[in-house]
C-alpha cells in the first residue's frame, strides 16, 4: 500500500465544483468524488462551516484530510467531506461569512483563500489494505461506522443502487422497517442490517461478490420479504420490543414453517405481561425456537435463596444430604414453562447435582 501527501490548494480543490442536488458532489477538476456512497449527508451547521472559513482566512491549519484512488484515475474522499464542502460552497457563493460572500471580498483576501494549502493524504492499495488503513485513521472526531468503512472499500454500481433504498433519511427501507430495525439509515445501519440478514453475517463477502452488480434489487426484495413475514407472523406491532430483533435469522429459518398467527399473538401478549420475562425482545425468537435463554427468566433473589436455605436447614429436598449454600441452587418447583412463578412459594433449594438431574428430565 502507498500513502502520499498531496500538494493541494483550495483553488485546485474547488475547480469544477458541482453539486447535482441528488447526492452527487464533485470537485478537483471533476476527478474527486466528494460524497462517495459510504459518506453521510452534509451535516455541518453555520457554526462549523464558518469555523472552516475563519481558519483559512487566519492561516490556521485545518485537520488532515484523506483521499483514496480509484481504478479509473479518479479519487474519493475518505475523511474531510464536511470541510471540503464548506470550502467549496463558500467559494461558489452559497453562503456568506461575516456578512461577506466570497465575491465581495477584496482580491487579496480571495487570493489568500484560493492559495491556502491543504494537507491531503492519498491512499493507493488493495481493498483489504485500504480497509485496514481506514480503520486506523478512523480514531478521532465523529467516527465512521463499520458499514461506512466497508462502503469505502466496496464502492461500485451495486452500492450506489443499494443506497437509494437503504441509506437516506426517510428512505423506503426506513418507511417499512422502522418498527423492526435499530439505528439510522443515514449512518448506513439499515444497509448493514439488510446485508447481515441476507448474507448470514458474512457482510464483506457479500459486498465483495456483488460489488459490480448492476443493481441491488435482490437485496431490496429480500428485505421487503422479511418485513412482510414479520407483519404476517406477529400481527400486533410492538416497536418497543420488536426493534432490533435478529429478524433475518428468524426469517431464514422459519419463513416456510406453518405458523398460526392468532396463537402466536395470544402467546406474545401473555409473555409481555409476564413479570418473570425480563428480556421482552426475546419473546419473538423464543416463540419460534422454544429456547428459554432468549427470555432471561427472572432469577430468585439472594435473600430468597438464603431464606429457603435456612428454612430447609441446608438439606437438599431431593437427596436429603446437607450442603453449604454455595453448593446449592434455587429451583422452580413448578417450571416456569408450566406456569410456575419466581416466588417463595415456588422455590426450593437443591444441591447442584440434583438440580442438574431435574433439569435434564
Amino acid at each position: 500500500m502507498k500513502i502520499e501527501l498531496l500538494d493541494l490548494t483550495v483553488q485546485e480543490l474547488v475547480e469544477d465544483y458541482s453539486d447535482d442536488g441528488e447526492g452527487g458532489v464533485t470537485g478537483y477538476g471533476g476527478k474527486l468524488d466528494i460524497r462517495p456512497p459510504f459518506q453521510r449527508e452534509f451535516i455541518y451547521k453555520d457554526k462549523e462551516r464558518n469555523a472552516v472559513i475563519d481558519s483559512i482566512l487566519k492561516g490556521f491549519p485545518l485537520n488532515v484530510m484523506y483521499w483514496s484512488d480509484r481504478e479509473n484515475g479518479e479519487y474519493e474522499i475518505i475523511d474531510g467531506q464536511q470541510r471540503t464542502i464548506s470550502i467549496a460552497q463558500y467559494v461558489d457563493g452559497d453562503f456568506s461569512f461575516n456578512n461577506q460572500y466570497f465575491h465581495n471580498l477584496p482580491s487579496d483576501k480571495q487570493e489568500l483563500i484560493l492559495d491556502y494549502e491543504l494537507m491531503v493524504y492519498l491512499c493507493t492499495g488493495t481493498d483489504s489494505e485500504k480497509l485496514e488503513w481506514f480503520k486506523t485513521i478512523n480514531i478521532a472526531g465523529q467516527k465512521l461506522t463499520n458499514q461506512e468503512l466497508r462502503n469505502a472499500v466496496y464502492a461500485g454500481t451495486w452500492l450506489s443502487d443499494a443506497k437509494r433504498y437503504f441509506s437516506r433519511n426517510s428512505c423506503v427501507a426506513y418507511q417499512i422497517g422502522n418498527d423492526y430495525v435499530n439505528g439510522t439509515a443515514i449512518r448506513q445501519e439499515y444497509l448493514e442490517t439488510a446485508i447481515k440478514w441476507i448474507s448470514k453475517d458474512s457482510i464483506e463477502d457479500y459486498m465483495g461478490t456483488h460489488q459490480h452488480d448492476e443493481n441491488a434489487s435482490s437485496l431490496w426484495e429480500y428485505f421487503q420479504s422479511v418485513i412482510d413475514w414479520i407483519q404476517s407472523t406477529f400481527t400486533n406491532t410492538r416497536p418497543k420490543y420488536m426493534k432490533g430483533v435478529d429478524w433475518g435469522s428468524l426469517y431464514n429459518a422459519y419463513k416456510d414453517a406453518a405458523l398460526d398467527a392468532d396463537e402466536i399473538e395470544r402467546e406474545t401478549a401473555r409473555l409481555v405481561l409476564d413479570d418473570d420475562v425480563t428480556q421482552k425482545k426475546g419473546i419473538y425468537p423464543y416463540i419460534l425456537t422454544r429456547e428459554e435463554k432468549h427470555l432471561n427468566i427472572r432469577a430468585f433473589s439472594a435473600s430468597m435463596k438464603q431464606k429457603l436455605y435456612e428454612k430447609q436447614s441446608g438439606i437438599c429436598v431431593m437427596c436429603d444430604d446437607k450442603f453449604t449454600i454455595k453448593e446449592m441452587e434455587a429451583d422452580h418447583m413448578t417450571p416456569w414453562s408450566e406456569g410456575g412463578k419466581t416466588n417463595e412459594e415456588n422455590c426450593q433449594m437443591l444441591c447442584k447435582k440434583c438440580n442438574r438431574e431435574k433439569s435434564a428430565r
